[in-house]
C-alpha cells in the first residue's frame, strides 16, 4: 500500500494506482477527456486536462497516468491548474463545430459538460474546423471526424477490446485524425457495428444512426399496423435515462409507455429468447447426442460476433448455430403466426425493436433470411438511447407511469428468456432446457452460477446424467482468439475437444454493456445491470424456455417441433465468409 495526501486529505491505496484513481477514493474529482472510467480502456494521456502539481517540484503530472508514490503531496486544483484546464478547453472548442443543439450527444457531452463546468462563455481563439464529410456508409454507426478531439477511446475499445482493428489515427501534428484505415469507409473497413466506440466516445464523433424518425412515421401513419418488442437487457438500463438507480427493471414501465406512444401491440423478445433457446438447445442435442454435426455448437444470438466470425474465423462457420437472433425470430413469427391468428396483412404490419444494441440495425438487412415472411420481417431497430429520447418526445411522464403487461401471445416469457442479456446467460437458458431435453427429468436448481461474472473467458463443465459436457462462456471479442484457438489446437493434435458448447458475445458484459444502451458503461453499470436480470428471472413462475406455455402453444399451433422445416424456414439462417476489407 502507499500512503499519500490529495488536497490535505490522506489517502492510501495499492501501489500503482494513478492519481486520478486515488482522488476518487477520497471523493476529489478530476476533470478529464481521454480517460474514461470503463476499465477496459486505457489511459492514453491525450487531453491534458487532468494535470496536477506535487509539492516541490517544477513538473506538472497527468494523473490519468501517473502512479501515486509514497509520500507525495498532491494538489489537484489551484488558479493556475484552473487557468491550463480552462486554456485546454478552450483550445478544443477552437477546432470543434458548434453544432452543440443538432448533435447526438447534446446534454450528454463530456466536452459540452466541461465547456459549463468550467463557464466557459466566449471563445478566445481562431476557429478552425476542418472540412470532412461524415460517414455513414454502414447504415448504423455514424462517423463524424470534425468533432473528433483525438481522445482515443474510440480507437483503444475497437482495437484492445473488440480486437477488430477498424479505427486507427491518421496523419501527425493538427492534421491528425481518427479514422479507418488506409481512409477507406467504415462500411469497407473491418467494422462490425458493435457500436463499442459510439458508447465510449465523449463528444459525438461517433453515434448510432438516428432511425426515431422512421418509427413516428410507421406510427402516425393510419394505413400501418405498428408492433414493437423490447430486448431483455433494455429493461435493466433504460430506467437510468430517468433517473432511476443502476440496475432498475422498469419492464413493466416500458410496456405502458410504447402503448401511450401508439403502438399497436407490445410484445417481449423475452418470449423469442425462449424460442431461441427451444432450437438451439435442440441443436446442441442433435450433435451432442446423435452425433449429427460437429463440435463444439458456438451460439449465434449477437450479430457483431456473426459479422466477425464471417470476416475473421469463417473457418468456425460449420460450427455456428444456425438459429437466427431473437428478434430476427421474433419478426418472422409476428408476421406469420401473430398475423395469420389476427387476420393481419403482413404487408401493412410494421415490426419495431428495441435492441440495446447497434448492430441490430443492420442485421435486420444482412440478407435474405431477414426476410422469410415475404416481407423484412423487422422494419426500424432502436437503441436504448432512441427508446428514452421518443418517451421524452413523445410528452410521457415516464417514472409515474404504471405498470402494465405485454400482449400475452408472443410477449410471456420465462426467466430463462431474460438473463439473456448478460454474459452467460445464453448458456444458462440453454443448459436449463438441453438438460431436460436429454434426461427428461426438471432440473431441482436451475442456476448455473459458473458461466455468471465478468471475467473475460468462463471455462466449467455440467453433468448431465454422468456425460459432461464442457463449456466456454467470452465476451468481448479480444477473448475470443482463445477459445477459438484451443478448439482449433484440438483439432490439429488430434486431442479431445477442450469444449462442447460455446457462448460468444461481442460487447463486454453481453447485452448489458451493448453499444446501444445508455452513456457511460462501466464494470459497476454492467454488474447491476446483469443483476436486475437475475432477479426478474427468480421472480418468474416458469424458468425454463420449454416450460413456458405460449412456447408450447406456438410449436403445438404453428411450428410443429424444433428444428421441423417450418422452424428451419422461419427461425434459422446461414453464414458466409466475409472478406475483412472490401475495395
Amino acid at each position: 500500500m502507499v500512503k499519500a495526501v490529495i488536497n490535505g486529505i490522506q489517502v492510501e491505496v495499492p501501489a500503482q494506482t494513478t492519481i486520478l484513481d486515488a482522488a476518487k477514493k477520497v471523493q476529489i474529482k478530476i476533470p478529464t477527456l481521454c480517460k474514461h472510467p470503463d476499465s477496459y480502456l486505457h489511459a492514453s494521456a491525450a487531453c491534458g486536462i487532468c494535470l496536477v502539481r506535487v509539492k516541490g517540484s517544477k513538473k506538472m503530472l497527468r494523473a490519468c497516468c501517473t502512479p501515486i508514490e509514497e509520500g507525495m503531496d498532491i494538489i489537484t486544483h489551484d488558479p493556475e491548474i484552473v487557468a491550463i484546464r480552462r486554456t485546454v478547453i478552450e483550445l478544443f472548442l477552437s477546432s470543434h463545430p458548434n453544432e452543440c443543439l443538432s448533435c447526438g450527444r447534446n446534454n450528454n457531452c463530456e466536452l459540452q459538460t466541461l465547456v459549463a463546468d468550467f463557464g466557459i462563455r466566449e471563445e478566445y481563439f481562431e476557429k478552425i474546423v476542418r472540412d470532412i464529410p461524415k460517414d455513414d456508409s454502414t447504415g448504423n454507426i455514424v462517423l463524424d471526424p470534425r468533432k473528433c478531439i483525438n481522445c482515443g477511446r474510440c480507437v483503444d475499445v475497437c482495437q484492445n477490446v473488440q480486437d477488430v482493428w477498424a479505427l486507427t489515427f491518421l496523419h501527425r501534428g493538427f492534421n491528425t485524425r481518427m479514422a479507418p484505415a488506409g481512409d477507406i469507409s467504415l462500411s469497407d473497413s473491418p467494422c462490425v457495428r458493435c457500436g463499442q466506440c459510439a458508447a465510449h466516445c465523449p463528444t459525438g464523433a461517433i453515434f448510432e444512426k438516428d432511425d426515431t424518425v422512421l418509427a413516428w412515421r410507421a406510427l402516425r401513419d393510419p394505413e400501418q399496423y405498428c408492433v414493437v418488442q423490447i430486448a431483455p437487457a433494455v429493461r435493466v438500463a433504460l430506467g437510468e435515462a430517468f433517473g432511476f438507480p443502476f440496475g432498475t427493471n422498469v419492464t413493466k414501465k416500458i410496456y405502458a409507455a410504447l402503448r401511450r406512444m401508439g403502438f399497436k401491440a407490445v410484445f417481449d423478445t423475452n418470449f423469442s429468447a425462449d424460442v431461441t433457446i427451444m432450437e438451439e438447445a435442440s441443436e446442441f442435442i442433435e450433435r451432442f447426442v446423435h452425433k449429427k454435426g460437429p463440435l463444439p455448437l458456438i451460439t449465434s444470438c449477437c450479430p457483431s460476433w456473426v459479422d466477425f466470425m464471417e470476416k475473421f474465423h469463417s473457418d468456425m462457420i460449420p460450427h455456428f448455430s444456425s438459429a437466427k437472433s431473437p428478434h430476427e425470430m421474433m419478426g418472422a413469427l409476428i408476421k406469420t403466426y401473430y398475423a395469420q391468428k389476427n387476420n393481419l396483412d403482413p404487408a401493412k404490419l410494421k415490426v419495431v425493436s428495441i435492441m440495446p444494441c447497434t448492430a441490430k440495425k443492420f442485421e435486420i438487412s444482412r440478407s435474405a433470411d431477414m426476410s422469410v415472411s415475404g416481407y423484412q420481417d423487422v422494419d426500424v431497430v432502436l437503441t436504448t438511447r432512441e427508446l428514452a429520447r421518443m418517451i421524452k418526445q413523445a410528452g410521457i411522464d415516464f417514472v409515474n407511469l404504471p405498470d402494465e403487461e405485454c400482449d400475452h401471445i408472443l410477449g410471456d416469457y420465462s426467466g430463462a428468456g431474460t438473463i439473456f442479456g448478460a454474459t452467460g446467460g445464453v448458456m444458462e437458458a440453454a443448459l436449463r432446457t438441453a438438460y431436460s431435453f436429454v434426461t427428461g427429468e426438471k432440473l431441482a436448481k436451475v442456476e448455473f452460477e459458473n458461466v455468471r461474472g465478468l471475467k473475460g473467458v468462463k471455462e466449467t463443465s455440467v453433468d448431465i446424467k454422468g456425460t459432461e459436457v464442457k463449456i466456454a462462456v467470452a465476451h468481448g471479442l479480444v477473448n475470443v482468439e482463445f477459445v477459438l484457438n484451443q478448439i482449433r489446437q484440438a483439432q490439429k493434435e488430434g486431442k479431445p475437444l477442450p469444449y462442447h458448447f460455446v457462448e460468444v458475445m461481442a460487447c463486454p458484459g453481453g447485452c448489458v454493456g451493448g453499444g446501444g444502451q445508455p452513456y457511460g458503461v462501466t464494470d459497476e453499470l454492467r454488474i447491476a445491470r446483469a443483476k436486475g436480470l437475475y432477479t426478474d428471472d427468480e421472480a418468474q413462475t416458469v424458468r425454463c424456455s420449454h416450460e413456458n406455455p405460449y412456447v408450447q402453444k406456438l410449436y403445438e399451433e404453428f411450428l410443429g417441433k424444433p428444428l421441423s422445416e417450418k422452424a428451419h424456414h422461419l427461425l434459422h439462417t446461414k453464414y458466409q465468409p466475409l472478406p475483412v476489407y472490401r475495395r
